[in-house]
Order: structure tokens, then sequence, then C-alpha cells
């Protein structure tokens, strides 16, 4: 009944995007100080639990059920109801329950995204709180609206993998995060682990195939199209961030260097199926320029976005869905549109637009959330909790020596 290349290639795929996220609890572990680890990992690992209960109770139905041309769906199939093994996905290549996992996957990793940036300041009760509403209030009218035929799918506009639907909510969400608990009031020292940031960075990586030749969702020549552009916009992401931090403090830098591949993976995400590999390679370097100066640019406002999110994820998302508007072509692939360069001004202007609408929503909607959870329960943690968060918060220390 189903192709079986295409569900067991979409199994793997499913697999892949489900290791970015202890990826990231890895790379965001190893960023932090050492006093901090277990606090920063567990954030990623619970949503894991918690997304995939919301998911199957009503995430999915609320994303891919009804709703056609607008902003959420209904909840004709909460708790998956109607989906059986049998039930085909679109035109019958594969189960329906392979496409409810591999969103799923999508679903966990987003929010998780977020908890790099207000490192050490938000207590877990607040977390949980924040985790269940922001996925109801922005990741799933943004998933419906663009891939579940909502209405910026309507109006024509393309994000193949995330760059609006993940990354950029992320980081706007990131970034009103941050600007709502303040600084940190324990300054750290850097990263306590470069090695588990690279371990960490290895793992989202090799996820982000999956990612992003996956969301092809059969194996075609735009899949493979989507695998070699994500390795090529990384590689060239990682060597421009290497080589501009490189001639500015004279070393070279390895947590530069994977910090600039996370910012290539990000941006390619939108564009991964749309665009020639000349253009990921265009799409790379022009992430690792932008997200650098974008952290820069943090720093010397004084915003503490303490892993860089909103610089990495926040601003490679949103300049990823502008370079699809500029680089976009239907002799590439004709499932895409054309972007400025290829006479597709008007494309262009969509792509533009959308990324104002998701940036403003998702940093209004973060900002406000947060001050109605801080009337529920403290978000912010207190000095005395900074100091020793694992312990504080978990009754758990990540090193004992």
């Amino acid at each position: 009944m189903f192709n079986t290349g295409n569900t067991g290639f979409m199994l793997v795929a499913t697999s892949l995007v489900m290791l970015m996220t202890p990826g990231l609890a890895f790379f965001y572990g190893g960023l932090v100080g050492r006093k901090n680890v277990l606090s920063i990992m567990i954030q990623s690992f619970v949503s894991m639990g918690v997304t995939t209960v919301l998911w199957y109770a009503v995430g999915f139905s609320l994303c891919f059920s009804g709703g056609e041309g607008g902003i959420i769906g209904n909840l004709d199939m909460a708790f998956l109801r109607g989906i059986d093994p049998t039930t085909p996905f679109a035109d019958g290549q594969i189960p329906m329950l392979v496409f409810v996992a591999y969103q799923m996957m999508f679903a966990i990793i987003t929010p998780a995204l977020i908890t790099g940036a207000f490192s050490n300041r938000v207590r877990f009760p607040a977390y949980l709180i924040f985790l269940v509403l922001w996925l109801v209030g922005v990741y799933f009218p943004f998933v419906h609206m663009i891939w579940g035929g909502g209405l910026l799918a309507d109006w024509g506009v393309l994000d193949f993998a995330g760059g609006i639907a993940v990354h950029n909510i992320a980081g706007m969400a990131a970034l009103a995060s941050i600007l709502y608990v303040g600084k940190r009031r324990v300054e750290e020292k850097g990263p306590h682990s470069i090695p588990l940031v690279a371990l960490g960075t290895g793992l989202l990586w090799f996820g982000w195939y999956g990612f992003n030749a996956g969301s092809e969702l059969q194996v075609d020549q735009f899949t493979s199209l989507a695998f070699v552009n994500t390795d090529i916009a990384a590689s060239f992401a990682a060597m421009t961030w290497l080589i501009i931090e490189w001639s500015r403090v004279r070393k070279p830098r390895f947590v530069g260097l994977l910090t600039g591949a996370v910012a290539g993976l990000a941006t390619i995400t939108p564009a991964a199926a749309y665009v020639p590999t000349w253009g990921a390679a265009a799409i790379g370097f022009a992430a690792g320029v932008v997200c650098y100066w974008a952290v820069e640019m943090k720093n010397a406002l004084g915003w503490d976005d303490a892993l860089d999110v909103w610089g990495v994820h926040g601003v490679g998302g949103a300049l990823g869905i502008v370079m699809l508007g500029l680089l976009g072509s239907t002799a590439v692939n004709p499932a895409g549109a054309d972007g400025l360069f290829f006479g597709g001004s008007e494309f262009f202007m969509k792509q533009i637009v959308a990324i104002l609408v998701s940036s403003v929503y998702a940093f209004g909607f973060t900002w406000i959330m947060l001050w109605l959870i801080n009337r529920v329960t403290p978000v912010k943690t207190t000095e005395e909790m900074e100091m020793t968060l694992d312990e504080s918060l978990h009754g758990e220390q990540a090193y004992l020596a």
C-alpha cells in the first residue's frame, strides 16, 4: 500500500531530527558554566516529553486539520482521532503516522532553541508553563499558516523546512525573553566545555540532514539537493565566521567555527530545496557575515542573549527567508518560486512581509506571555539560585569534583 522506500527514509529522517534535541542540549550545556549545565540541558530534554503529550492531544490537529487559508486549524484530529496505521498521508506514499512523528520532532526542538537565550535566569516551573503556552500561541499557528494550508501558504509564502516556522519565531521569542528577564547577575567566564559544544554541533549538523532533506517527504532529486545544500551552506558559514573572527582577535577560535556552522544550517533551512548549489554557498557566506555581526551588535547593545539564539537563529532564519526571496528559482524546483534575481519581485516582497509579521508577533506574544506567567509564578531566578542553579532548582550537579 505504501512506498516502503519513502516510508523507510522518512522514519530515518524523523530519527535524525529527534537526535537534534539531545544535540542541542550538549551544545548549550557546553556553552554555560559548570554550575548550570543540568538546568539548561533539562530544558531541552523536558521538551521531548511535554511537547509530545501536547502534540498528541491537540498540536497535530491544530497544525494540520482544517483551517484552510486561516491562522489555526481545528480539533478534528485531536488525540490522533481517525488516524491508524493504514491512514495515508497526502498521495499515499507514507503513512500519516510517520508524518505525525516527523512534524512532532520539529515541534520538540523549536521551543528548546529559545532556552539558550535566558540561560541561568528562568525558574523551571515558569519554563514549563512557557513551553505549553508558546507552542499553542506561537508555534502551532505559524506551522498551520505555512505548512498546514493556512494564511501564509495561501498567500504564496515559502519556507521549506522552518526559516519562519522554527528559527525566526524562536529567535524573536528569545529576544523578548532576554529583554524581559534582564541580565544575569553572575557573570560567566565562557564555555565550560568546548568538547561538549563540538559534540552538540556534530549531532545538530548530522540531524539537520533529516531536518532539511526530510522536509521533501519523499526521496527524489530535490531530496538530494536539500541534503547537499545543507552541507554547503553550513561549511561556507563556518569558514566565513572563522575567518572574520580570526582577523579580529588574531586567533582561530573553535567555538566561532562551530557557531558559524549552526548559523549556516539555520539560514539555509527555508531555502534548502529551492535554490541551486551556488545559491547555498552564497547563503552560507551571507550567514557567516550577517549572523557574526548580529552577535557583535547584540554585545554592543548589552543584550544578555547568553548563547546567541537571536543572532544565530532569529537573524539566520530571517536572512534565509530573504535570501530565498532573492535566489529562489523555479528552474531549480518547479514547486518553488522565482526570487527577485529571476524577476520575482512580488514573491520577494511577500517573503519580507512574512518575516516582519512573524517577528513582531513572536516578540510581542512572548513578552506578554512572560508577564502573565510572572503573575502566576516567578519567572526569574533569585541571585542565590543563580549562583548554584543546578543544585538550587534540581538538587543535582553535573560534576561532583
